[in-house]
């Protein structure tokens, strides 16, 4: 929803290329994010240390996939607005990263 609301904002500041540029920031990470899910998700741990040691790989691979991923639009996409994509990217980390202190109070 963030990554729309600043996609939308982008276009029209920016047209068509900044909201394409926000657009592309925030998938990059929920991208990440989602690898970090599923990294995370899928392992069966028993002890504490391993919840870490499984938290710091799945944390690893979130960040390396995210510079990965931002190094390529910003390489290959001549037009990129660094604001849009950048200030998405940001926000969309932002909330994911709190999402994960809100607990599940069902």
């Amino acid at each position: 929803m963030a990554t729309i609301i600043i996609a939308s904002i982008a276009a029209w500041i920016a047209d068509v290329h900044g909201a394409i540029s926000a657009a592309l920031g925030g998938l990059i990470s929920i991208i990440a994010g989602l690898v970090f899910v599923l990294l995370t998700a899928r392992n069966k741990v028993r002890s504490a240390g391993e919840v870490l040691l499984v938290a710091f790989k799945a944390e690893a691979a979130k960040l390396f996939l995210a510079i990965l991923l931002l190094w390529l639009v910003l390489t290959v996409y001549q037009e990129v607005v660094i604001v849009g994509l950048i200030g998405s990217f940001v926000v969309s980390i932002l909330i994911f990263s709190m999402a994960l202190f809100a607990g599940d109070k069902a």
